[in-house]
C-alpha cells in the first residue's frame, strides 16, 4: 500500500492537492481553497500565489482562482465532477457505514481515471485518501467498472495506447465484469490493497463515474464480494438518482 511519507512535506502536500481540486472542480475563491485544506485564508492566499507563479493557477476577474495553462489539459468536465462529489459524498459515508473500508468516487479521464473524492474508514489500518490522484483505468476497479460500459469504438480510443497483450487480456476481464456486475483490482495498483469497483449509471449530465471500495488485502475475501457489491450498486444507483434530481 501506499502510505504518507514519514517526512510529508505539509505545505507541498497542500498545493499539490489544491492543483488537482482546480483542475477537477473548477474556479474557487481563497475562502473555498481555505475550508476545503483545512487551513487558514492567509495560508491559502500564500498557496495560491505559488501556483499562479508556475502557471498551474490563474487569478480571474472575479477575484476567484482557476486551473492555469499547465492544467487546462485534461478532458475532465469540472462542472459535472464538482456536481458529482456534492452528491456522491453522503452516498459514500453511507458506504463506508455499511462495508467498513474506505470508499471512493472517480471519473473517466482518456486512458485514466481521476478520484474525485474519499471517505476514509475509521479503522487504524486502512487505504487513505485517494482525492486528486490518477490511476490507468485498465488496472484500477472503478476504471475497469467504466470501461465494461463503453462502446466497441470509445473503448478502443481508450486502450489504443496499451500493449497487444495486455489489451487482449483486458477485453477478457471486461467480459467478465459486464457479466458479474462489478470490477476487482487485486493488487494491480498497488501491493498490499484490493478494490471492488462498480460504475455509476449517468443521470444529470454526468458520465463515465464510478464507485469503489478499497481495503487492505489482508482484510479482503471472496466471501466479501456479494456485500460489497451490493452496497456498492445501491450507492451507485442513489447518487444516479440524486444527480438527475439536481
Amino acid at each position: 500500500m501506499k502510505n504518507r511519507p514519514a517526512y510529508a512535506i505539509a505545505s507541498v502536500d497542500s498545493a499539490l492537492l489544491l492543483a488537482s481540486l482546480l483542475q477537477q472542480e473548477g474556479a474557487m475563491r481563497v475562502t473555498d481553497v481555505a475550508a476545503r485544506l483545512g487551513v487558514s485564508v492567509s495560508t491559502a492566499h500564500r498557496l495560491l500565489g505559488m501556483l499562479v507563479y508556475r502557471d498551474f493557477a490563474e487569478q480571474l476577474p472575479d477575484r476567484r482562482y482557476a486551473a492555469g495553462p499547465v492544467l487546462r489539459r485534461g478532458p475532465v468536465q469540472q462542472a459535472s465532477v464538482a456536481r458529482l462529489r456534492e452528491v456522491a459524498l453522503p452516498h459514500l459515508r453511507g458506504l463506508v457505514e455499511a462495508v467498513g473500508e474506505t470508499a471512493n468516487v472517480m471519473v473517466l479521464a482518456g486512458p485514466d481515471v481521476r478520484f474525485v473524492a474519499t471517505v476514509e474508514s475509521d479503522q487504524v489500518l486502512r487505504v487513505g485518501d485517494r482525492t486528486g490522484r490518477t490511476l490507468p483505468a485498465h488496472l484500477s476497479s472503478g476504471g475497469k467498472a467504466v470501461l465494461a460500459t463503453l462502446d466497441d469504438e470509445r473503448l478502443a480510443a481508450v486502450v489504443a495506447s496499451l500493449d497487444a497483450a495486455v489489451a487482449v487480456r483486458l477485453e477478457r476481464e471486461l467480459r467478465t465484469v459486464r457479466r458479474r456486475g462489478v470490477a476487482v483490482n487485486d493488487q494491480e495498483t498497488e501491493a498490499g490493497l484490493t478494490a471492488v469497483g462498480v460504475a455509476v449509471p449517468p443521470s444529470g449530465g454526468v458520465t463515465g463515474a464510478a464507485l469503489s471500495v478499497a481495503a487492505p488485502s489482508a482484510r479482503y475475501s471472496r466471501d466479501r464480494l456479494p456485500v460489497w457489491k451490493e452496497a456498492l450498486a445501491e450507492a451507485a444507483g442513489g447518487i444516479a438518482r440524486d444527480l438527475g434530481d439536481g
